[in-house]
């Protein structure tokens, strides 16, 4: 590998996550936008021809939901359980996973049942404002850094798309 190309450490890696929690917040989220921001993310993951299931949750309600040709019933347990992550730290699961390597910590010293909670990436907080998170869109089937932007990447085509001026 070229000393150019260097693999980012974690804290960079935390860092980068943080970032991408703040810039891609959005200002409203409708069930339509559930269904616009799901498909857009499989079309990519088809484009990329890679598998995934893909799920969108807004207060609890499940919004969105698909399992490309590959995936399996596992995916919808790991959705599940990196949700519930998401849902109780506030942060991306990538995010979480990274601080958690970083310290050193497990799971069971942050109380959390890994049969119930995924320290796993792919899943992303749906923010509105200063509203705080009001759901998650996650995707499950790939490597989870590649689970984690491919959510990311989606989130930020979406969000350019509604909003021209900022690009």
């Amino acid at each position: 590998m070229p000393r150019s190309a260097r693999r980012p450490s974690t804290e960079d890696l935390i860092a980068e996550c943080a970032r991408q929690e703040e810039e891609l917040q959005f200002t409203q989220f409708r069930n339509s936008d559930a269904l616009a921001l799901g498909l857009a993310i499989l079309q990519r993951a088809q484009n990329e021809g890679k598998a995934v299931a893909v799920d969108i949750e807004r207060h609890g309600q499940q919004l969105f939901h698909h399992g490309m040709e590959g995936t399996a019933p596992d995916n919808d347990e790991w959705i599940r359980r990196k949700n519930r992550l998401v849902n109780r730290v506030g942060m991306s699961s990538y995010r979480f996973t990274l601080k958690l390597e970083l310290s050193g910590e497990t799971m069971a010293d942050r109380a959390l049942d890994p049969l119930l909670y995924a320290n796993s990436g792919g899943a992303f907080p749906i923010r509105i404002g200063n509203a705080g998170v009001i759901g998650t869109v996650t995707a499950s089937g790939l490597p989870h850094e590649q689970d984690h932007a491919l959510v990311v990447a989606g989130i930020r085509d979406f969000l350019a798309a509604q909003n021209p001026a900022k690009r």
